[in-house]
């Protein structure tokens, strides 16, 4: 069993898409991070890192219990464990480029993009104007590899495909464009758009509905998004 350590933000949808296509079993453990559940001692066990998502496999390596965190770890654990979605042993050397490129590079300049725009005070103009840039170029570095190919690598359907659905999946709130944000990146968006029609896309984004997240944007919610924005209490 699979215990999976759940938010609804891109990073945990990436994993979640993979569990419903793989077809594996596992439990959702909610971890609302507006509360600050992702401080908590007994996440942080799982997580030192504090973010979601995470796993723990009951049935790991060995027959032993194994936890692991960060999307892109955990898709590569999963689909080695499983036997799938890794694409053909040839192009493991491009499947590993690009998982890293969308972990350390697409993602995580969209998500400061998303804050500079929308959560940051006013005035922040430089950091606004150099991470949503940046988010853009990412976005073009991409949809020049998707031209003339149906996956990001090779013919097969990967967990790389996986990773990016995850971010580009919020692209109206990093591009601040609700009608049609990917009209710019036509070679992304007729990827993104089949596949995002595969039966376990919906059931992915239907994970985690039937538990109430906090989603007042209040000071608590701040605090435990933004922690190190917040000196510590004086003793």
């Amino acid at each position: 069993m699979i215990k999976f350590y759940f938010h609804p933000t891109p990073n945990p949808a990436k994993v979640a898409l993979f569990l419903e296509e793989a077809g594996l079993s596992y439990e959702v453990v909610p971890v609302d991070t507006s509360k600050g559940e992702q401080h908590l001692p007994a996440f942080r066990a799982i997580n030192p890192n504090g973010k979601v998502p995470a796993i723990v496999d009951t049935d790991g390596p060995g027959g032993r219990e194994a936890r692991v965190f960060d999307s892109s770890a955990i898709l590569l654990y999963l689909a080695e464990k499983d036997g799938r979605f890794l694409g053909r042993p040839e192009d493991r050397p491009e499947l590993l480029s690009w998982l890293f490129f969308l972990g350390t590079g697409l993602g995580p300049f969209s998500g400061q993009a998303v804050h500079f725009q929308y959560a940051a005070p006013e005035g922040l103009d430089y950091a606004v104007n150099r991470y949503r840039r940046e988010a853009e170029r990412h976005y073009q570095v991409l949809n020049d590899q998707l031209a003339g190919q149906d996956h990001i690598v090779g013919s097969d359907y990967t967990i790389v495909d996986m990773s990016a659905w995850g971010w580009l999946g919020r692209a109206s709130r990093v591009l601040k464009n609700e009608t049609d944000p990917l009209t710019a990146y036509p070679h992304i968006k007729h990827w993104f758009e089949r596949v995002d029609a595969r039966p376990a896309a919906a059931r992915a984004r239907a994970v985690g509905k039937d538990h109430a997240f906090k989603k007042v944007n209040d000071d608590e919610t701040k605090r435990a998004l933004f922690p190190s924005n917040y000196p510590p209490a004086a003793e």
